[in-house]
């Protein structure tokens, strides 16, 4: 065969080669009408059932020189292109991604932002016990320049025999303590029909990892004008983070901060396992703020310093950590927090390399 033949066929391949290329964008463009009107009426994207009727009709047609087999493969390859196409426009369309927005977003807490040019810590007892407690963790935050108390009224426990929280009057206990030392209330709502009670006490409504995917509170939470700060489920992959985070976002709260606080696996040496990857990642596909739980993440007072320090670096806009007086007596997760003397000692190291408020 001549050269010129060689050549001659080349340029036929080259043609066929672009007329595919249209054929193929022709159908993703019919692919994504029908996903379009799917989205509409609630249907689900993938039937297994159409893709087996259209490969048997493909290769009943199959004249070769293919094989039937190869042709399974080829046309199984552009279907799941196609269903990637649907969940990339369903990814760009969420309120919370950073397609959707690049610049990132700074929740103000007040007058206090968060997301913004220096990291934040947000501090606090892991439960409200007394106001004279409280009030000993506030006189020293304010004394070393952190914002943030944070304090739990509701405690969802994993047993129905230990303490619980305060209630209400624990929430009233942060407000008047916050009030009296300058600081803004961070803590965890555990019903939606308490949300706007909430709101009379604090600056910062949580919503634990045990409620992540409690969407009847997450819709209750994007319905008032307060700031969220949303924990990763304990188990939940960060495309359901994510979402979780768009429940809020897509009722009218844009002010939402996450926070990664350590994912359940078969470690026993600590509580959780921190996913430090969560953080680039999650900066990297939303404009929210990120914090680090780095109390819970562990469970381990004796390398809070480390993760701290590994949190910030992996660009975190700040780190939560639980202390309180005397842990040794605390009534909820004494193993993991820290007295005022270590909470002044991790802040003074901290500093040495980020400007941390």
């Amino acid at each position: 065969m001549s050269h010129q033949q060689i050549e001659k066929l080349r340029q036929k391949l080259d043609e066929i080669n672009l007329q595919l290329l249209q054929i193929i964008n022709e159908r993703a463009s019919v692919v994504k009408e029908i996903g379009e009107i799917k989205k509409r009426y609630g249907v689900q994207k993938f039937d297994p059932i159409r893709e087996k009727d259209m490969l048997e009709r493909i290769v009943q047609h199959n004249e070769g020189p293919f094989d039937d087999n190869t042709v399974r493969h080829l046309f199984k390859q552009i279907f799941k292109a196609s269903l990637s196409l649907l969940e990339d426009d369903h990814k760009k369309a969420l309120l919370v991604s950073r397609k959707r927005q690049s610049k990132d977003t700074v929740v103000m807490v007040g007058d206090f932002p968060v997301g913004g040019e220096r990291n934040v810590m947000v501090a606090g007892p892991c439960s409200v016990e007394s106001e004279e407690q409280v009030r000993q963790v506030a006189q020293t935050m304010r004394k070393l320049g952190i914002r943030l108390i944070r304090g739990g009224a509701y405690k969802p426990r994993t047993s129905p025999y230990d303490f619980q929280g305060l209630g209400e009057e624990g929430l009233k206990i942060l407000r008047r303590v916050a009030d009296e030392f300058g600081l803004k209330v961070v803590s965890e709502i555990v019903h939606p029909a308490d949300i706007e009670m909430a709101t009379q006490y604090v600056d910062v409504i949580q919503i634990g990892a045990r409620n992540m995917q409690n969407f009847e509170l997450l819709k209750a939470a994007g319905s008032v004008r307060k700031p969220v700060l949303l924990k990763r489920g304990l188990a939940a992959t960060l495309e359901e983070f994510l979402f979780a985070a768009e429940y809020i976002v897509s009722r009218g709260n844009t002010q939402v901060i996450l926070c990664e606080r350590g994912i359940r696996t078969y470690e026993k040496w600590t509580r959780n396992t921190l996913d430090i990857s969560a953080v680039p990642i999650l900066k990297q596909e939303s404009h929210l703020p990120v914090l680090v739980d780095i109390s819970h993440s562990t469970g381990r007072r004796d390398i809070l310093l480390p993760i701290a320090k590994a949190a910030l670096a992996a660009g975190a806009d700040g780190i939560m950590v639980e202390a309180h007086p005397e842990p040794s007596v605390a009534l909820s997760d004494a193993q993991q927090q820290i007295n005022l003397a270590q909470l002044e000692e991790l802040l003074k190291q901290l500093r040495q390399t980020y400007d941390l408020v």
